[in-house]
């Protein structure tokens, strides 16, 4: 009789030492991932809802015509834009190749007083391609123009 007991207590300590490490691995795994999940934006849900300057989000549009300025060094200044409003966005580093005023582009940085500070910037690789946040986005908008048309 002892033998089962003991053995039933022991499968109790088990489960209780595994549900343990379950808890702590997903609330450590939820820490790690905190700056880790970049939301996407769109410039008409950034102006009508500022994000705070330490969120890392992504913003995504069209470079606004007119508003590419190349500054001293590796500094540029833009703007995206959804068709619903505008975001200006400056960014030090080297360029996407295919970037260019009203192409689409996705942004990863923060939103500091009034200015997306971009850390990286991707542009659409081919003529055809978008991101799919980007198109919902524009289509939100009403100014989405299939390719080609």
């Amino acid at each position: 009789m002892a033998l089962k007991s003991l053995k039933k207590q022991r499968r109790i300590q088990v489960i209780a030492l595994a549900a343990g490490a379950l808890i702590i691995s997903t609330g450590l795994i939820g820490y790690a991932m905190r700056d880790g999940i970049n939301f996407f934006r769109s410039p008409s849900q950034v102006m009508a809802e500022p994000p705070r300057a330490t969120e890392v989000f992504r913003i995504g549009g069209l470079v606004e015509e007119g508003t590419l300025v190349r500054g001293q060094g590796e500094t540029v200044r833009f703007s995206v834009t959804d068709g619903g409003a505008t975001v200006p966005v400056v960014f030090t580093g080297v360029l996407p190749d295919l970037f260019d005023e009203n192409q689409g582009m996705v942004g990863t940085g923060r939103y500091v007083e009034g200015v997306f500070e971009a850390s990286e910037i991707l542009a659409k690789h081919d003529e055809t391609y978008m991101p799919k946040e980007v198109v919902d986005a524009l289509k939100e908008q009403g100014v989405y123009q299939a390719p080609g048309s």
